[in-house]
């Protein structure tokens, strides 16, 4: 018997998972590896492009120990990653500095230049999408101006999937999904915008090739297979961003369908026919060919970890997996609306819809009374308000969403989970929602090598709905009550953020 299996590699921003599918979704591997994040300067982020490559070794090593694939039987490769890093390396290949992560807002001053200089709706016109941080343009500019030797170095810039694309095929690429992680990427046209490019000042040189999604872009070379013990010649795909890989993986195709993701990178993607511009949101092109995605991002999703990092003492250093299960059972003994408790997750400054680096988190309500539960419980109601408050935005602008496909870690927990179907009012469905973003890039490798006639038919074969959370409409109409104060709580303390310790690193 012929065994067939798809790979698919995720480079998040807490580790690298890596997981192997049947052509008809079962997972027949699933490993995580975790690697370093650096944080050198205050608002600076960092990782090591080599740290992903070693992890993705890892585990596809272990992916042989502990099963029975063979190398063989692995027939395609997708990977994703996350959006808005800048990975300069030379024409071989090798990186010249570490990776500046989504996370990281060191560039603010570089991007309110460029907002000044061409103008907002200059940029946005064009990318379809506000200049800020997080996104790669700015990163590079700064890399422009205090690592000058380095920059003219450089031969390309690449994201976190190309990356490991690279590091698979010898290949320089950049997807069609990871686009808008640069300004002079014309959403709407799919191509680079040389002209813009110069404008912003960035060599166009600079920016790889641009690829559909599911396009084979070379195969494993002999160096790749001697470090990762793959296949030589295995087809790779260009691969894509995490949230639309998860997207897809959540069964997310058409328009007005919704994935919700909570993780380090938390949000939600629309599914949308055409470019939809939204100045408050992130507009990027879907892993489907033909498609859009419109998403809200909010960092708010690693607010639990950031809570069990602190705070894990007091539980005894239990496992992960005991650490929340017990966070969710404390959280489900607390009414909704935590008795008053409210908590702003914005933790590293907050992305959409809000786009203020300078945000900061805030537990509003806090008394004697209040305990670790009610806190804990607070943070997942924080985040739902935060997803609430994109879908908003979206649907502010005539865009329709009816129910929600969630995926990452916290969709495992039912009490999260309902959390955010009775503050939004969305019906939430749960497919496998450990895997749905690996499971994405697989699909992209099984359509590129045409083990699946189309998308339609790989998510037919492959979704599977796990469970449907139901929005309870009273708890709806009182989550609405605080919900409002929660954005009052913003509005009232923006201007104060700023002053909050903040420096300017660039002067």
């Amino acid at each position: 018997m012929v065994n067939e299996y798809l790979l698919g590699i995720d480079i998040g921003t807490s580790g690298c998972k890596v997981a192997a599918f049947t052509k008809e979704g079962r997972v027949v591997f699933q490993r995580t590896e975790h690697y370093e994040t650096l944080y050198p300067a205050l608002d600076y982020v960092e990782q090591n492009p080599e740290s992903w490559w070693k992890a993705v070794c890892r585990a596809t090593r272990q992916m042989f120990v502990e099963t029975n694939i063979r190398p063989d039987e692995i027939k395609g490769i997708g990977v994703d990653g996350q959006s808005g890093a800048a990975i300069p390396v030379d024409r071989n290949g090798n990186v010249l500095r570490n990776a500046i992560i989504w996370l990281d807002r060191r560039s603010a001053k570089q991007c309110d230049e460029l907002n000044r200089t061409i103008g907002e709706d200059r940029i946005f016109s064009v990318s379809g999408n506000p200049l800020a941080p997080t996104y790669t343009t700015g990163k590079i500019l700064w890399i422009k101006e205090y690592e000058p030797d380095l920059y003219k170095e450089t031969y390309k810039f690449l994201q976190c999937n190309s990356f490991i694309v690279y590091k698979l095929t010898g290949k320089f690429t950049h997807d069609f999904s990871q686009g808008n992680s640069i300004h002079a990427f014309d959403i709407e046209r799919r191509k680079w915008d040389d002209h813009l490019c110069e404008e912003i000042g960035i060599d166009p040189r600079l920016l790889p090739d641009l690829y559909e999604c599911s396009e084979v872009v070379g195969v494993v070379t002999s160096r790749a297979s001697e470090e990762s013990g793959l296949a030589k010649g295995i087809p790779v795909v260009a691969g894509g961003l995490d949230a639309a890989c998860g997207t897809l993986g959540a069964g997310a195709i058409h328009q007005g369908q919704t994935q919700e993701q909570g993780g380090q990178a938390g949000g939600m993607s629309i599914v949308l026919d055409q470019a939809v511009k939204n100045e408050k949101l992130i507009l990027s092109c879907h892993v489907v060919k033909g498609k859009w995605i419109l998403q809200g991002g909010t960092v708010g999703g690693g607010s639990l970890n950031w809570f069990k990092r602190e705070f894990a003492d007091k539980y005894g250093n239990i496992k992960d997996q005991d650490f929340f299960r017990t966070m969710n059972e404390e959280a489900e003994r607390i009414p909704a609306g935590s008795e008053g408790l409210i908590f702003l997750p914005y933790m590293a400054g907050e992305r959409s819809p809000i786009w203020d680096v300078y945000a900061k988190g805030v537990f509003l309500g806090l008394s004697f009374e209040k305990t670790r539960a009610h806190m804990v419980r607070a943070i997942m109601e924080g985040c739902a308000y935060a997803l609430h408050h994109n879908l908003q935005t979206a649907e502010m602008k005539g865009v329709t969403v009816r129910e929600l496909h969630s995926m990452g870690g916290a969709a495992n927990s039912l009490v999260w989970t309902q959390i955010k179907a009775d503050v939004t009012g969305k019906v939430i469905k749960i497919p496998s929602s450990d895997t749905a973003t690996t499971l994405g890039a697989a699909i992209l490798a099984g359509v590129g090598i045409g083990m699946y006639r189309d998308f339609e038919e790989a998510v037919n074969q492959t979704l599977h709905i796990q469970r449907v959370h139901e929005p309870n409409r009273t708890l709806y109409e009182e989550y609405q009550r605080n919900y409002e104060i929660y954005l009052e709580t913003y509005r009232r303390l923006k201007d104060i953020f700023p002053k909050l310790g903040y420096k300017e690193r660039n002067a």
